[in-house]
C-alpha cells in the first residue's frame, strides 16, 4: 500500500507502511472507538487517533484521516441515535457555525505547525492537547462520581449547569428534545471549542458532551446523540480542509470505517440497556488510561526534538507502554459495555416471560 501526497508546501512525507498485522490493528481501533462513540457520543478520538500515532503514523495525518472517517461514522451514528429520540435538531442548528468556525481554525493551526517545525513538534502538539482536556474531563466526571452525581439522568443535577441556565443574555431559546432553556452563546461557545478540539486531534465530542451535560444540564442520551449529529458538519469541513493540504489517508479512512460501522451500531443499542452511572465509569475509565498513554509519550517526543534526556531505547519502551495502557483501558470499557448489555437483555427477557 502506498502512501499519502505530500501537502503543497513541498513539506517532505514518508510513506507509511501498512503490513497486515497494522491494518488489522487499524480495523480494531475502528471497533473500539465506534463502540464508544455510539455508546457515549465520544471516545472514538481519544482511541483512534492516539491508536494510529502509536503505529507509527503521524499525529496530522491520523487527525485529518480520523475526521474524515468521523464524517460517514457520524452520520450511521446519528441515524440511530435519532430513531432512539436522542437527537435535538435545533440546538444542533444553534450551533453550527461556531462549530465550523473552531474546526477552520485548528485545522491552520495543526498545518502550520506541522510545516513549519515538523512531525514531532506536531506529534507533542496534539498530544498535549489531549493531556490538558483529558485531564480535565477525568477531574470532573471523578467529583461528579464520588459526590454521588452520577445518578440515571444528568440532566439539571450540577451547580454550573443551573447557574448557566440563569444568565438570561438574549436571545433565551428554549430546546424542547434537551429540556432546556438556555441563552444562545452558551451552546455557541460549546460548539466552537468542539469544532477546535475536532480539528486539532480529530474530534471534538469528548468535550462537547461532557460540556453538554455538566454545563447546559442536558442529559447523557441526549447530549451524545446530538453531538453525532454536529459531527457530520464538523467531520465534512474538517475532511475536506485536512483532504486539500494533502494529510488524509484513505487506506486508514477505509480500515477505520470496517471496525467502526459496527461497533456504532452496538453502542447506539447499549445506551437503552446500560445505567448512565456506568456509562460515565466507562467514559472515566477509558479517557484516564488513553491520557496516561499520551503522557508517557511526551519525553520520547521531546527527544526526537533534540532533549536528548532519554535514551532511544527508553523511548520505545515508553511506545509500547502508550499502547498498552490505550488498548488496556479501551477494552476494560469494552468488556464493562458488553457484560452490563447481557445482564440487561437477560432482566428483559425475564420481565417479558413474567407478564406473559
Amino acid at each position: 500500500m502506498g502512501g499519502f501526497v505530500p501537502p503543497p508546501s513541498g513539506v517532505e512525507v514518508t510513506f507509511i507502511d501498512l503490513p497486515l498485522t497494522k491494518a488489522l490493528m487499524v480495523v480494531l481501533l475502528g471497533f473500539i472507538g465506534g463502540t464508544l462513540s455510539g455508546f457515549l457520543g465520544s471516545g472514538g478520538a481519544f482511541i483512534m487517533t492516539p491508536g494510529m500515532m502509536n503505529l507509527g503514523v503521524p499525529g496530522i495525518l491520523a487527525v485529518g484521516s480520523n475526521i474524515t472517517h468521523k464524517f460517514g461514522k457520524a452520520i450511521v451514528g446519528s441515524r440511530a441515535h435519532g430513531e432512539l429520540g436522542h437527537v435535538d435538531k435545533k440546538l444542533a442548528i444553534t450551533m453550527f457555525v461556531a462549530l465550523i468556525a473552531g474546526v477552520q481554525v485548528a485545522v491552520k493551526v495543526n498545518e502550520h505547525i506541522f510545516e513549519t517545525m515538523g512531525k514531532a513538534a506536531s506529534d507533542l502538539y496534539i498530544s498535549m492537547m489531549f493531556i490538558v482536556i483529558l485531564s480535565a474531563i477525568t477531574l470532573i466526571i471523578l467529583r461528579d462520581l464520588l459526590s454521588g452525581n452520577g445518578k440515571e439522568e444528568a440532566q439539571g443535577n450540577t451547580r454550573v449547569a443551573e447557574f448557566i441556565r440563569s444568565i438570561k443574555i438574549p436571545p433565551v431559546v428554549n430546546y424542547e428534545v434537551a429540556g432546556i432553556r438556555v441563552s444562545l452563546w452558551f451552546p455557541m461557545m460549546v460548539a466552537f471549542a468542539t469544532g477546535y478540539l475536532a480539528g486539532t486531534i480529530g474530534v471534538g465530542g469528548f468535550i462537547g458532551v461532557p460540556a453538554m451535560i455538566y454545563l447546559l444540564g442536558i442529559s447523557t442520551r441526549v447530549a451524545a446523540g446530538t453531538e453525532l449529529f454536529l459531527a457530520i458538519f464538523s467531520g465534512f469541513w474538517g475532511a475536506i480542509n485536512y483532504a486539500l493540504g494533502g494529510y488524509v489517508d484513505l487506506r486508514l479512512v477505509v480500515l477505520l470505517y470496517l471496525g467502526s460501522l459496527v461497533g456504532i451500531q452496538l453502542g447506539a443499542i447499549a445506551t437503552e440497556l446500560v445505567s448512565q452511572r456506568v456509562a460515565k465509569v466507562v467514559l472515566v475509565t477509558v479517557i484516564a488510561t488513553s491520557d496516561l498513554g499520551r503522557m508517557v509519550m511526551v519525553p520520547e517526543y521531546l527527544r526526537k526534538l533534540g532533549y536528548e534526556f532519554i535514551s532511544e531505547s527508553t523511548g520505545i519502551l515508553l511506545s509500547k507502554l502508550s499502547m498498552g495502557l490505550l488498548f488496556g483501558g479501551a477494552l476494560i470499557g469494552l468488556a464493562v459495555i458488553f457484560i452490563k448489555m447481557k445482564r440487561g437483555i437477560e432482566h428483559a427477557r425475564a420481565a417479558a416471560a413474567v407478564e406473559a
